[in-house]
C-alpha cells in the first residue's frame, strides 16, 4: 500500500524497498573546496552506482564549478540568494524517482544516500530529513572521508533542534508546525509528490525559510515526516557561520515575516495582523440576517483569521464591510468547517481547542456536536482533504466526534442586543 495513516511511517519501519533511482541535488554558489568534499562523499556511497545520479545546482557562481565525470551540472544566472530556485533547477533535470537535496557544504556519509530515500521510496508522500552535524574542515584536504574526519573536529549541533526530533519520536509525533524542522540541505522526497507540491518557493531571495515555507507546503498535501537520525551529513561550520549577531538577526526578522505571510498558523502567523489566505473557513446556511450577524461576529471573534462563508448572503452593510465575510466559497484553507446550522461561539477557547485536534499528524476531520447534543456540522483538515483526493479513500485520517462546550445552534430570531451588549447567556439566543 502507498500510503500509511497520518504520519504512521513506523508502520513500514521494517521494510526494504528495491534501490530506487535516486538523484542527488547539490546546491552551490562559490564553495570549491566545500564542493569538492561533499562530491567525493557522494561517489563513496553505498547505494548501487547505476542508480545514483549526482546533479550540482550552481546559482550563478563568479567560475563555474569543476565537477568530475559523471556528475551532471546545471547553472542560473547570479541575481542575489536564489537557493529556491538553483534547487527546482536541479529537480527539472532529475530523472531518479527519489529526489535527495543537500547544500555543497554539507557531505554525507557513506550510507546516507540509501538510509534517507527508504521512505520516499515505499511512501510517495514521505519528507525524510537526516542528521546534520557539524564539524571545522577548513584546510583540510578533500578526499578524507568526512565519516572518519568530522567526530576529531566536530562542532555544538543545534540543541533545539536535536531536542524537537527526541520530543517528537524523530517527527513520529509530527504536527501542523514540524516544518521547522525540515531542513532543505540534508532533505529527501519522491519526484511526483516534489512536483505535485510545486517545488519550493522562488520568491525567497534571502538565506533561510524556503525550505520550512516548502516543508509545510508538503505537510497541508498530506506529507509524512520523519527524520533519519543514521542518515548523517557533515555541515562544514558551525550553523548560523560566519554571522555577526545584527546580521543574524536581520536575517531571522527577515524570514520570520516572509513565513508569517504565507503559514497562517498559530506560531507562525502574526498575533494581530491577518494573512494574505484564511487560515479556517466556515459555511454557514443563512435562515435569517440575524441568525447570520450571530454567526459571522461569533465565529470571527472566536477566531480572527477564518473567513465566514454565508448562504445565502443576506443584504446587510454590516456583512458586506468585513473582508473576512463572503458569499462564495474562496481559496484552499487549512481547515474547512461546513456547519449545518447558524451556531454562536460563546466560548472561543473551546472551538479553537476542538478545531485544534485538526493540527495533529492522526485525526483528519471532526465532528462537531453542542452541549444539547445536536449535530452543528464538521470540520475537515487540507492534510485529509488532499489525502482522500490522491489515494480515492478517507481511510488515510481518523474521525472523531467531539461536544464543544459553549457553541450552540441558535433560532431564527436571537437576541441581538444580548450579544452585542455582552450580557445575555445561551437562552437568549438558541
Amino acid at each position: 500500500m502507498p500510503w500509511v495513516p497520518g504520519n504512521r511511517w513506523d508502520l513500514v519501519a521494517h521494510l526494504e524497498p528495491e534501490p530506487p533511482r535516486v538523484s542527488v541535488i547539490v546546491t552551490h554558489y562559490a564553495q570549491p573546496a566545500e564542493l569538492a568534499r561533499t562530491l567525493d562523499a557522494l561517489l563513496r556511497q553505498d547505494h548501487p552506482r547505476d542508480r545514483l545520479e549526482i546533479i550540482v545546482a550552481d546559482d550563478g557562481s563568479p567560475e563555474p564549478p569543476v565537477v568530475p565525470a559523471g556528475v551532471r551540472l546545471v547553472r542560473q544566472e547570479d541575481r542575489g540568494f536564489r537557493a529556491a530556485a538553483a534547487r527546482n533547477l536541479g529537480a527539472a533535470a532529475a530523472t531518479g524517482d527519489v529526489l535527495c537535496f543537500l547544500d555543497a557544504d554539507t557531505s554525507p556519509e557513506p550510507g546516507y544516500v540509501r538510509r534517507i530515500s527508504r521512505l520516499p521510496a515505499l511512501l510517495p508522500e514521505a519528507i525524510t530529513v537526516g542528521r546534520r552535524r557539524h564539524a571545522d574542515f577548513a584546510g583540510l584536504p578533500s578526499d578524507v572521508p568526512v565519516e572518519d574526519l568530522g567526530p576529531t573536529r566536530e562542532l555544538p549541533e543545534p540543541r533545539w533542534l536535536r531536542d524537537a526530533y527526541r520530543q517528537s519520536g524523530n517527527l513520529l509525533r509530527a504536527d501542523d508546525r514540524s516544518y521547522r524542522y525540515v531542513i532543505s540541505a540534508v532533505a529527501a522526497c519522491s519526484r511526483v509528490f516534489f512536483e505535485e507540491v510545486g517545488g519550493f518557493d522562488e520568491s525567497f531571495s534571502s538565506y533561510g525559510g524556503e525550505d520550512w515555507e516548502w516543508a509545510h507546503r508538503c505537510w497541508q498535501a498530506g506529507g509524512v515526516l520523519a527524520h533519519i537520525p543514521d542518515a548523517v551529513a557533515w555541515h562544514d561550520g558551525p550553523d548560523w557561520a560566519g554571522r555577526a549577531a545584527d546580521e543574524s538577526a536581520a536575517e531571522g526578522n527577515r524570514q520570520t515575516m516572509s513565513l508569517a505571510a504565507k503559514i497562517p498558523v498559530d506560531g507562525s502567523a502574526g498575533r494581530g495582523l491577518l494573512p494574505s489566505v484564511a487560515d479556517v473557513e466556515v459555511s454557514v446556511p443563512v435562515t435569517t440576517t440575524a441568525a447570520a450577524f450571530l454567526s459571522a461576529d461569533s465565529l470571527l471573534a472566536a477566531l480572527p483569521r477564518a473567513a465566514v462563508v454565508l448562504d445565502p448572503m443576506p443584504d446587510e452593510p454590516m456583512l458586506h464591510a468585513d473582508p473576512r465575510v463572503r458569499a462564495t466559497a474562496g481559496t484552499d484553507p487549512r481547515v474547512v468547517v461546513a456547519l449545518d446550522h447558524p451556531v454562536v461561539v460563546l466560548r472561543a477557547e473551546a472551538l479553537r481547542d476542538a478545531l485544534g485536534v485538526l493540527a495533529g499528524g492522526e485525526i483528519g476531520r471532526v465532528h462537531l456536536r453542542s452541549p444539547e447534543g445536536t449535530a452543528l456540522g464538521s470540520a475537515m483538515s487540507r492534510r485529509a482533504r488532499r489525502r482522500a483526493a490522491r489515494w480515492g479513500t478517507k481511510a488515510g485520517f481518523a474521525e472523531t466526534t467531539l461536544i464543544v462546550d459553549g457553541i450552540h445552534a441558535v433560532r431564527d430570531e436571537p437576541h441581538l442586543e444580548s450579544w452585542v451588549g455582552a450580557w445575555g447567556e445561551a437562552p437568549r439566543f438558541t
